[in-house]
């Protein structure tokens, strides 16, 4: 699963991508600096496999992952092919989801490709520029499917969709704003649109404004904006997140608790970015490797089963579960099974958050 960090030239986009990855992406002061996406793979932070492996004593630890993509920055009239708008779209079209960071801080020493700061005018700067590609996209779309109707009256309905959909955009709103029935979902999903992708805003600050980050009035300007799309507006100092990456834990641990914070920006932004995607993880544990498997909400037993190995879906008898929470309380699987918190489910079962999976099933 891939996450497009995006956002206008100088907001601090590679410094955060340096800071997830610790890939050492160029990053310097004008724009188009990033002109190939870097890619960066990187563990979603899951404290719960530490105590299993501990528990187990574990000879392998493997946490999910996602994968984020440094995609150039932009510009507007991207979508007439200004900058590398073309190169911008193209990358985003690739990727599931989108992290986009909004600079929210003032340096006279760091360009702002508009002269001034101002967070909201920047996200819309890109939602207008992925809604212009959208409604080319559509228009493509419609005339094809007009064609094809003389022949075919079934698709009457897509025309039907798209028109709806071009209404929207017209409007200035994402398509990803919009309900569908499922027939419809799926031309969506044939489509791709890039304004139908899930997204979450970055907030990129000052170190100073950090200490007071929640009453920040352009974070605040943000968190609305984001609300009023169903999503998040996460506040976070990309040059901390930098210097947090080269520190050894201890010393990370004593710099994150100086600055008050629970856990750094760039780990909320990676758990984030997983739920973003609807995907959540089930576990497996044992003495040669403690694993978090990486599935999407609403998987049942035997497709999760699968991720493992497709012979284990295949033969699939039951999966023995037990919740992480009943585990730890209980200290063992032996204690869990005694009272009764080890479950034995089905082929029907949907997997939940933090279950703990043991498949039985035929060769």
């Amino acid at each position: 699963m891939k996450i497009g960090i995006v956002g206008l030239p100088n907001v601090g986009k590679s410094t955060m991508f340096n800071s997830i990855t610790n890939a050492g992406a160029e990053c310097a002061n004008y724009p188009f600096c990033t002109i190939e996406p870097n890619v960066g793979v990187v563990p979603v932070p899951d404290e719960r496999l530490d105590v299993l492996t501990k528990m187990y004593k574990a000879e392998k630890t493997t946490h999910a992952i996602v994968e984020f993509v440094d995609i150039a920055g932009l510009v507007k009239g991207a979508s007439k092919g200004e900058g590398l708008g073309n190169k911008f779209l193209a990358h985003i079209r690739e990727v599931d989801a989108i992290a986009q960071v909004v600079r929210c801080f003032e340096n006279p020493n760091i360009v702002h490709v508009d002269g001034n700061i101002d967070p909201l005018r920047d996200i819309e700067t890109i939602n207008l520029e992925l809604i212009f590609a959208d409604i080319e996209t559509v228009d493509k779309r419609l005339d094809k499917a007009k064609k094809m109707l003389k022949s075919d009256k079934k698709y009457q309905s897509e025309i039907d969709c798209l028109e709806r959909i071009k209404k929207h955009l017209e409007e200035e709103k994402p398509v990803r704003t919009m309900t569908f029935n499922e027939e419809e979902k799926e031309i969506i999903r044939e489509i791709m649109f890039l304004t139908a992708k899930p997204v979450l805003y970055i907030c990129n600050v000052s170190e100073e404004q950090l200490a007071d980050v929640e009453k920040d009035e352009n974070v605040k300007k943000v968190k609305e904006y984001a609300k009023s799309e169903n999503t998040i507006a996460i506040p976070l100092c990309a040059k901390i997140e930098e210097e947090l990456t080269g520190l050894e834990e201890d010393d990370r641990a004593e710099m994150l608790e100086a600055l008050g914070l629970k856990e750094s920006g760039l780990d909320k932004v990676i758990k984030e970015s997983y739920s973003l995607l609807g995907l959540m993880s089930f576990l497996t544990a044992g003495e040669p490797e403690v694993r978090a498997w990486t599935i999407k909400k609403g998987t049942k037993a035997p497709v999760a089963a699968g991720k493992i190995h497709s012979d284990i879906q295949r033969g699939f008898i039951k999966a023995e579960i037990v919740s992480y929470n009943d585990l730890i309380r209980e200290g063992s699987m032996a204690a869990a099974r005694e009272k009764g918190l080890v479950r034995s489910e089905g082929k029907e079962y949907i997997m939940q958050e933090g279950d703990i999976a043991l498949f039985k099933f035929n060769v």
